[in-house]
């Protein structure tokens, strides 16, 4: 039988809305209050599933990053500090956990001289790992988890997290990158203090803030005292550095692509393949032997400390990086050494807050004077080898703003270029496409919330709600899809699904996830009420 082409429309229409009753909402669909809420509740449920704690450490130990132990009597470590008193521990984690669970690790001392097998290493209270392949406890992460478990009023876990660094201060000199055992020789980027006044500021617990505060002095000596191999002598800015050598062993054991390349082997490939002009390669890779030198492993390693891994910000794959101070890390010492002096003022003790004050305010001065770039209306990371800027836009030209470094003329000059990052699912984290994770058009949780923190920390209110709506949207839009947060996403397509663009780093996208979490957490509650109807809208607020 003929059909007419009317008919023919008519029952594709119908085929169409009864297939949308069941499908996943399209990419056009506007979200529901009803799916707000659910991403909202899945946020807070996460604080729980994401918790680590000495009841599990059986699970806790596990390593994702490195094979499963399929023979049983290879059981996963847990390390204990060496002053630590071992024999409490291993009481204490025998009375919390299961027996049969007990029976899945060997609780053992940290050794002193060889380095260890890939292990946990024991933190006496709980805290929320990020997710995926990261079962472990992060430095900056935890920041960022931090803000949000306080937004959530989950006090007592916060406070718990805190408790663990200082304790990692306690009995290995400074935060870790995590506390796994290949993460002993680098720290991440620094927010102690910022942590421990996240918690007083609930608790107004002196007692308790007095006992936080002598972790201070140890943990800001790692990046800026006298000796420190992380301070820069010409400049007195500081840097990052890893005190390892060679290739990071968690990445040669998990960062492979589809054809069991790993991250090494695609550098060295890149590096026969490309002329690169950032700096000397010969420095970082042996063409004759085709082999990566140990400059580039220490470059490598102290990138990763970095937390921007890989980028080419301190040229490809950051290799470059122990020749910069950075304009992220001095930013976030400014800070460190501000709320110092405010424990200080809140514990009495004038003498002492006036001195982080003055290391403050030198801090301040050089990050204007070597940093900020006039004609370019930037801050840059500065060469101290070369005397220079590395004019190379970065989503971090916005941490002098979270951090109050900035005038006010020179926020009104970095927000001229808010354009530069910004795009329709919020800020991509440089202008650059180099194939790797932290530069275009990758956008990552915690640039956008420290970015809107300096924007509205200058008056620039209506910057700040329009990337705040449109990270947001596109973090809702991809939990209704797929029922899960992520870690990072594809800010000019607005998606998580990451594509064969990313080339550098690893290729997946890990769930959970801490950090995107709490941003949406204090992105969504720090929107005003008006404003809030937007992040139901499939494409945000969109960009000028």
């Amino acid at each position: 039988m003929k059909r007419s082409p009317t008919r023919i429309r008519f029952l594709l229409s119908l085929v169409l809305l009864l297939a949308g009753q069941t499908a996943a909402p399209a990419q056009g669909r506007r979200a529901t209050r009803a799916q707000l809420e659910a991403a909202r509740a899945y946020i807070r449920k996460s604080w729980r599933t994401l918790t680590r704690s000495n009841r599990d450490v059986a699970s806790a130990a596990v390593d994702p990053k490195f094979k499963p132990r399929d023979n049983r009597a290879l059981r996963w470590p847990v390390y204990v500090a060496r002053d630590e008193n071992l024999a409490a521990v291993r009481r204490a984690l025998r009375a919390q956990m299961k027996p049969w669970e007990f029976a899945d690790i060997q609780v053992i001392e940290l050794p002193e001289l060889m380095e260890p097998a890939p292990g946990l290493l024991y933190l006496p209270r709980p805290y929320v790992v990020p997710g995926g392949r990261f079962n472990e406890m992060y430095g900056w992460d935890s920041y960022f988890i931090e803000v949000g478990l306080l937004r959530d009023g989950e006090l007592a876990l916060a406070r718990d997290m805190v408790e663990n660094f200082l304790y990692e201060v306690e009995h290995y000199g400074r935060v870790l990158n995590a506390n796994r055992t290949y993460y002993l020789t680098r720290s991440q980027p620094p927010f102690l203090a910022r942590m421990i006044l996240g918690v007083y500021e609930r608790t107004r617990d002196r007692a308790w803030l007095r006992r936080a505060a002598r972790a201070l002095d140890r943990d800001d000596a790692y990046w800026a005292g006298a000796g420190s191999p992380h301070v820069t002598r010409a400049s007195g800015l500081s840097r990052y550095y890893d005190s390892g050598e060679g290739p990071a062993r968690e990445v040669l054991a998990d960062e492979r692509d589809a054809e069991g390349r790993t991250h090494y082997d695609r550098v060295k490939e890149f590096f026969r393949t490309h002329e690169v002009t950032d700096y000397d390669v010969s420095k970082f890779y042996d063409r004759a032997r085709d082999e990566l030198t140990q400059a580039f492993y220490k470059g490598d390693r102290s990138m990763r400390e970095s937390g921007f891994d890989p980028s080419n910000r301190f040229g490809p794959f950051s290799a470059d990086i122990t020749s910069y101070a950075p304009v992220c890390l001095n930013s976030l010492l400014y800070v460190y050494e501000r709320d110092a002096a405010r424990i200080m003022r809140a514990l009495g003790d004038r003498s002492m807050a006036g001195l982080w004050e003055e290391r403050a305010e030198a801090r301040r001065e050089a990050i204007n004077r070597l940093m900020w770039d006039e004609r370019d209306g930037l801050y840059y990371d500065y060469n101290f080898e070369k005397g220079e800027r590395r004019r190379y836009p970065f989503v971090t030209t916005f941490y002098p703003l979270w951090a109050g470094v900035a005038s006010k003329a020179q926020a009104a000059r970095v927000v001229s270029n808010l354009h530069l990052f910004e795009r329709a699912g919020g800020l991509q984290t440089s202008t650059n496409r180099s194939g790797s994770q932290w530069d275009a058009p990758y956008g990552w949780a915690p640039m956008q919330l420290i970015a809107v923190e300096g924007l509205r920390r200058y008056g620039y209110e209506k910057e700040a709600e329009r990337v705040s709506v449109n990270f947001l949207s596109l973090v809702l839009k991809e939990f209704v899809e797929h029922n899960t947060i992520v870690e990072k996403y594809d800010v000019e397509r607005r998606t998580s699904s990451l594509g064969a663009g990313l080339r550098f780093g690893y290729a997946s996208n890990e769930i959970g996830f801490g950090w995107t979490n709490a941003a949406f957490t204090e992105l969504y509650a720090k929107l005003p009420p008006a404003a809030r109807a937007s992040v139901l809208e499939p494409g945000g607020a969109g960009v000028p």
